[in-house]
Parts: structure tokens; C-alpha cells; sequence
């Protein structure tokens, strides 16, 4: 056996199952933390609002100066970040910690991740079941790809544009800006035209119903009629979609993925589903924290997945009271950089290699909270 299988087994020894975690911390939060909060169904709704009054503003701007088009730049970014908050707001909602209604919560879900192209079974199939099950497993369709795994297109494109050691700027710019559309792409395509376990162009397959596959192909159908209502009401005119409709998804995807590299890239793998080892929370700038529903207390998350965002922190406090030294805990300026000062695929639970696996370095050794 050598070092990083000893390195491994020791850490497996050490590590505690999500279950655990939960079983002990749950007594010691409010009731309240976990009580439907309809007020986040308002915030979504909001989000939406904005981006119709963002539509409503951009159909006048063939009636604009040219030189004043600069002018709605400002609406794209607020709209950008509506798409942002459109994510994390379904997030919470498809987790069921904003209200208990089925119906509604379904229909909610569809309408707030229509405009990031993901079908509300899908996102409860890919993420609620899967993701949160197996985080940064073998079976995690979220994972970095594996140096072993087939160096097709989906591993390819992924070695482009996700951020590492080796990643061209011009790249990861482009990376961050599409992203989440190749994401989507991948899983989407793997469940309805194969739905099988053997895929190999995405980091992990996984299979559904057939009820669910009939479910995300309607649901497919419908987000991209509603694209095109949007790209209709806008004329198809170039300089409309180009500053209300392109460059505000490319602003949302750009910041939705920021937060999902930090998630668990920089992280090893592990076959124990221990949060405090697989996923990583970060440092944000309070007003991110409250614009963004907390989405950076990201280990506290998958603690609790069903909990009212807004007891996040309170979930922190419990961690490092009761688990001092386990939870992974950085700036967010840091989580990035080493994310750019490493390489991206995994040559086994430890270590990281490039595309043509020559490098061999050691997942980050990332401070925890106790440290800081």
C-alpha cells in the first residue's frame, strides 16, 4: 500500500458522516430554522420582476442616441445579478425550506431556473438526489473529471475553460461565461437520449424514471418557448439582445459559477460524505451574503439542505463550537487562487494531475475555521 492510499484510509478513519452531524446539531437550532419561510417566494419573485422590467426597458433602445446606450449597462449588471439570485432563490426553494406546497413549489422552481436553462426535475434529480447524496464521490456528477476517465469532448471542453494551473485566461473568461450551459448540456443530454450508467462524457452518470425523462423534456420544450417569447418581444433586434438578454445571462452564469468552483473543486474526494472534508465554505463581503442568500456558508448547506438560509451562520457557530478545527473556511480571493495554482483533474482522492497527467499535486491543504 503506498503513502496516499495510507493518507487516504487515515483520513476516511477521521472523517464523519453527514448523518451524524445532523443528528447532533438539529436539537440545538430553533425550530424556527426549520419552518417554511414564504418571504424567499418573494425575493425570487422580485428577481423575475426585474428582468421583465429590464425586457420592458431594453424594447425602447432603438429609440436611443447611440451614444447612450452605455447607459443601460448598469440594468444589465442588476439584471445579471437577478439571474444570480434567480439560482440561489430556486435553490432554497427546490430544497423545500421556502414553502411546503408542492404545486406551487414546482411551478416556482420552473419559472426561477427557466432563464439558466435547467428544468426543475432535472435540478431535483442532478442536485437534490445526487449532488447532495454523493458529494465529491466516485458517483458525483458535479466532480472535477478523472486523469482515467476518457479525454472525449465533455472532459475536453471542461479542461479548457475551468480554472487551474494551466487554464489560459482568455479561456477561463470564456469559461465562466458558459460554464453552467455546458453543465446543463451534458447531464441533460446524458439522461434523455441515453439514460444509462455508462456515459462517459460526463464526470459521473446517473439514471432517472422514465416519468422524470418525460417531465425534463417537456420542461425543455417549455424554457425554450419562453426564450424565444423573450427573444420575440425583443424584435430579435442585435443591440437589444445583445445588452438585455446575452450579456445579463453571461454577468448571472459568470457569478453563479464563481460560487460553484469554491463549492468543492479545490477539495479531495471521498467515499464518507463528510461536508466539513468535501465541500468548502468562504468569505464573501456581508453584502454579498445578504444579496445572495447566504449561498457562501456552503458546508453549512449541506449540513442542513432544508434549513431557512438565514440560520446558515447560526449553523456555523454550532460547527465550530462543537467540531472545532473541522470546518473549511477561507476568503473567497483565496479559494480562487488556489483553484488557479493547482490542476483540475483528479489523479486519484488526493491528488491532482493535468490533461496529460504528467503533473501529480496534492489537494490544497485548505485552514479550517479554528485556524483563522
Amino acid at each position: 500500500m503506498n503513502s496516499q492510499q495510507l493518507m487516504s484510509r487515515s483520513e476516511e478513519e477521521l472523517m464523519i458522516p453527514h448523518a451524524e452531524y445532523a443528528k447532533k446539531l438539529r436539537p440545538l437550532l430553533p425550530p424556527e430554522a426549520f419552518a417554511p419561510d414564504p418571504g424567499k417566494l418573494v425575493i425570487l419573485l422580485i428577481n423575475l420582476g426585474i428582468m421583465i422590467l429590464g425586457w420592458a426597458i431594453a424594447s425602447t433602445l432603438d429609440r436611443w442616441p447611440v451614444f447612450l446606450l452605455w447607459l443601460y449597462l448598469p440594468i444589465a449588471l442588476v439584471m445579471g445579478n437577478s439571474i444570480v439570485v434567480l439560482l440561489f432563490s430556486s435553490h432554497n426553494l427546490m430544497h423545500g425550506s421556502v414553502i411546503k406546497n408542492k404545486r406551487v413549489m414546482y411551478l416556482m422552481g420552473f419559472l426561477g431556473l427557466t432563464l439558466l436553462w435547467m428544468p426543475a426535475t432535472m435540478w431535483k434529480a442532478v442536485h437534490n438526489r445526487e449532488h447532495h447524496n454523493k458529494t465529491n464521490s466516485m458517483n458525483d456528477p458535479d466532480r472535477n473529471y478523472l486523469e482515467g476517465q476518457p479525454k472525449n469532448w465533455g472532459k475536453w471542453i471542461q479542461n479548457l475553460f475551468v480554472p487551474s494551473a494551466e487554464v489560459h485566461p482568455l479561456w477561463l473568461a470564456v469559461g465562466m461565461t458558459s460554464a453552467w450551459g455546458v453543465h446543463n448540456f451534458r447531464n441533460i443530454t446524458s439522461v434523455l437520449f441515453f439514460n444509462d450508467k455508462s456515459v462517459d462524457y460526463v464526470p459521473a452518470a446517473f439514471t432517472i424514471t422514465p416519468k422524470e425523462r418525460r417531465a425534463i423534456a417537456w420542461e425543455l420544450v417549455a424554457i425554450a418557448a419562453i426564450h424565444l417569447t423573450i427573444l420575440y418581444a425583443l424584435h430579435f433586434d442585435p443591440i437589444k439582445l445583445l445588452l438585455s438578454y446575452f450579456l445579463p445571462i453571461a454577468i448571472g452564469y459568470a457569478g453563479v459559477m464563481f460560487y460553484i468552483y469554491t463549492n468543492h473543486m479545490a477539495s479531495p474526494m471521498s467515499t464518507v460524505n463528510d461536508p466539513t472534508f468535501n465541500s468548502l465554505s468562504i468569505r464573501v463581503p456581508k453584502f454579498f451574503d445578504w444579496l445572495h442568500l447566504n449561498f457562501s456558508y456552503h458546508t453549512e448547506h449541506h449540513i442542513f439542505p432544508n434549513i431557512n438560509s438565514d440560520y446558515y451562520p447560526l449553523v456555523r457557530e454550532l460547527l465550530e463550537l462543537h467540531y472545532p478545527g473541522r470546518l473549511k473556511l477561507i476568503d473567497a480571493t483565496e479559494a480562487w487562487r488556489l483553484l488557479l495554482q493547482t490542476p483540475r483533474h483528479y489523479k486519484d482522492e488526493n491528488t491532482f494531475t493535468d490533461w496529460s497527467g504528467e503533473k501529480s499535486v496534492p489537494c490544497p491543504v485548505i485552514p479550517t475555521s479554528a485556524k483563522n
